[in-house]
C-alpha cells in the first residue's frame, strides 16, 4: 500500500497547477494476490483532474505483470 500511495501522490503532484500542494483525503486498496519474492511495479494514472480534487488509480504488478493490487485515491488540491 505504501508503494501505491507514493505513486498516486507523485501522479497527483505532476498534475497540480503551479504553486499548489496536494494531500490524500481518501484511499482504498483492493489486494488481489500475494507477492512472495521478486520486484513489484506501480503504475498510476489520473482518472480525474479538477480544480479541487485529483482522483488517481494505481495498479501494483508483480514481476510477471500480474495485477496484485489496485488503489484508488482522491487527492485534495490545495492553493493559497
Amino acid at each position: 500500500m505504501t508503494l501505491a500511495d507514493t505513486a498516486g501522490a507523485v501522479c497527483a503532484f505532476l498534475n497540480l497547477p503551479a504553486e499548489a500542494r496536494t494531500v490524500t483525503i481518501e484511499s482504498k486498496t483492493n489486494f488481489l494476490g500475494a507477492v512472495r519474492d521478486g520486484k513489484v511495479t506501480a503504475r498510476a494514472r489520473p482518472l480525474h483532474v479538477g480544480k479541487t480534487t485529483i482522483v488517481v488509480e494505481t495498479d501494483v504488478l508483480d514481476a510477471s505483470g500480474r495485477r496484485v493490487a489496485r488503489t484508488t485515491q482522491t487527492q485534495a488540491v490545495l492553493t493559497d
